[in-house]
């Protein structure tokens, strides 16, 4: 790190830009090493970029000061978290999936809302499979995946490209 003395004041500082420039060459090792003198305690993590991030942070907060008392005292009573959740409630990716509107959050957003039907021609033949809250409906039979669906053993079809969007033919 280099370090500067100002000539009025007399005072030591360092080139905050070109150590942060630096930052960005080391290696992930270097990083870590870095991250454990500003902070005084090891990192688990081992994304580049966040450790950058955060030893710059130190660094700039060590020259330039941390937040005052004012900022930090308004920062914690925002922060307040004793009414705020950190799951969800137990029910809420169920209750959203059978939400009539389009706008539902679901377990996997691939999947059509329950009660729509899939329906595809393959080999002359008209294949529908109805979407259940828990499954899958083809041919009065329930499966799991759509997966299951084409493994069945009546119809060997193609796994489930066959119920993508058919993608349009330019010509």
């Amino acid at each position: 790190m280099e370090l500067s003395v100002n000539t009025e004041t007399g005072a030591k500082s360092m080139d905050i830009g070109a150590a942060i420039e630096r930052l960005k060459g080391l290696t992930l090792f270097e990083l870590r090493e870095r991250y454990q003198e500003a902070f005084g305690t090891p990192t688990l993590s081992t994304h580049r970029q966040h450790l950058v991030r955060r030893v710059a942070w130190r660094l700039q907060a060590n020259e330039h000061g941390d937040l005052s008392k004012r900022a930090e005292a308004r920062a914690l009573e925002i922060a307040d978290d004793q009414d705020l959740r950190v799951t969800a409630p137990r029910d809420f990716v169920a209750r959203a999936r059978f939400a009539p509107n389009s706008d539902r959050i679901s377990a996997d957003s691939r999947l059509p809302v329950p009660g729509m039907t899939l329906t595809r021609v393959y080999k002359d033949q008209k294949i529908s499979v109805k979407i259940l809250a828990d499954g899958f409906e083809y041919d009065g039979q329930v499966f799991r995946s759509l997966s299951a669906v084409a493994r069945s053993d009546r119809h060997q079809l193609e796994r489930p490209r066959i119920f993508r969007p058919r993608e349009e033919k330019a010509g």
